[in-house]
């Protein structure tokens, strides 16, 4: 299990956020939350991992099953990642600057499929 919040214990790693969309990621591990609630979505949280040009980078986020063929981001403003990313000056951008950059990578990502094959084992098993 990598809950997402291990990432932030992870080295920080500069990259420049207009090239932060290259970055090549592959899926590290999807966990489902325990269903505490009959009424409530099935919901958890997926964390991918890449690699930087001085290490690991990691970006996570939990998400939420709309419908049986619907993933959503629960909250697309809070991408937990190890990522700072620089502006054009070389100054690290704000994580409310961050914002647009870190949503690019979470929908380059085949991140909904994953969930979806996580959730149908779940319910499999």
């Amino acid at each position: 299990m990598n809950p997402s919040w291990t990432i932030r214990a992870w080295p920080a790693r500069l990259w420049q956020a207009d090239g932060a969309s290259d970055l090549h990621f592959h899926h590290l591990d999807t966990q489902v939350f325990p269903i505490t609630d009959e009424d409530a979505p099935v919901s958890g949280q997926t964390v991918w991992r890449g690699a930087g040009a001085d290490g690991d980078v990691g970006v996570a986020w939990d998400w939420v099953m709309l419908s049986r063929d619907v993933v959503a981001m629960a909250d697309p403003m809070c991408v937990v990642t190890n990522l700072r990313l620089l502006g054009d000056g070389g100054e690290v951008l704000t994580s409310w600057e961050s914002a647009r950059h870190l949503s690019r990578i979470v929908y380059g990502l085949p991140w909904q499929k994953e969930v979806q094959r996580v959730v149908q084992r779940r319910l499999d098993d």
